[in-house]
């Protein structure tokens, strides 16, 4: 009877990705957006009604199962080595869900949105992955720009063909044309805080007649600033809002989440969690470098476990 009970039933890849999916409360457009896959393959192999070559999606869904805890982690056999977790590509926190809602919700719906947070929150990090999606424009702005430079950036983005030239306004008609006739889309421009200063709003106002005279979803992002600058200076900008979030940054428990599988001492963890939420300086970045640099030790020692000896040794490597 002992040996009967020791047989188990193998589950199928499918069923172990439905359940998976049902403990995360995930649904199938979530999932294949982590996985940059497509939506109508993934829920038709989950269903059991893929008819092409799942080899590949095969691998995306087992890549996704190791990447969330997904699949039972194998004791070493005796003798060989252990072998450090990789570390997660993409952490849904609560941030990432959130600023990849604003732009479903402004894609959807065709709204404006702005999403607001400090530098190394992980809002670009959230913007570039939801931009892999189709029909979804992504834009990282910076000081230099000038108001052509940013009509070149959108036209570019878009797949307008170069050399029309023309003046400004022109060449956003354009623009305006384009996005009337191809529905659907979203253009996301990131750093807007730097389109802004003392001299001028004209960049904003570019983007403002793109979103009141075309079927675009716009989501602009940048540094709390931002959000002042829109408040203050550019009334008919921030009254034609449809969606906001502003980052919280980690909380104790995400960093925790995000350590899961690793061995690490009470004290390192401290230290790791410090890194992510302090208010002076901890953000998602410097606990993502901190981490690559810890993984860097472990790896040339061929050790496993985080000790706060290992962190202060990261530590060297940066500036802090």
């Amino acid at each position: 009877m002992e040996a009967l009970n020791t047989y188990k039933a193998e589950k199928t890849l499918a069923e172990q990705m439905n359940e998976r999916l049902a403990e995360l409360k995930m649904t199938k457009a979530e999932a294949a957006l982590r996985m940059n896959y497509s939506r109508p393959a993934l829920s038709q192999y989950l269903n059991g009604k893929y008819g092409s070559d799942a080899a590949e999606l095969e691998k995306k869904i087992r890549e996704f199962l190791e990447a969330s805890g997904g699949v039972d982690s194998q004791k070493p056999e005796s003798g060989k080595a252990s072998v450090l977790k990789k570390k997660i590509e993409f952490f849904e926190s609560r941030d990432f869900v959130q600023t990849i809602g604003v732009c479903q919700a402004c894609q959807e719906y065709m709204g404006l949105g702005i999403v607001v947070g400090k530098s190394g929150q992980g809002k670009t990090h959230a913007l570039k992955k939801y931009a892999e999606l189709p029909r979804v424009t992504y834009i990282e702005c910076d000081d230099t720009m000038a108001c052509r430079d940013l009509v070149e950036a959108i036209e570019t983005g878009i797949g307008l063909p170069r050399g029309y030239g023309g003046t400004i306004w022109s060449r956003v008609n354009r623009i305006r044309e384009f996005f009337n006739t191809n529905e659907g889309c979203l253009l996301i421009i990131d750093e807007a805080d730097k389109l802004i200063n003392k001299y001028t709003q004209k960049k904003m106002e570019i983007l403002r007649g793109i979103f009141d005279q075309s079927d675009v979803g716009i989501v602009i992002a940048g540094e709390p600033r931002l959000e002042t600058e829109l408040k203050g200076n550019l009334n008919r900008f921030a009254n034609r809002m449809d969606f906001y979030y502003k980052l919280k940054g980690l909380s104790k428990s995400e960093v925790a989440d995000y350590l899961e599988g690793y061995e690490i001492e009470d004290a390192a963890m401290g230290e790791m969690i410090s890194r992510a939420t302090n208010t002076h300086s901890g953000c998602f970045r410097l606990l993502d470098r901190t981490l690559n640099n810890v993984l860097r030790i472990l790896n040339q020692k061929g050790e496993t476990r985080i000790t706060l000896k290992i962190v202060s040794e990261a530590s060297s490597m940066m500036m802090l």
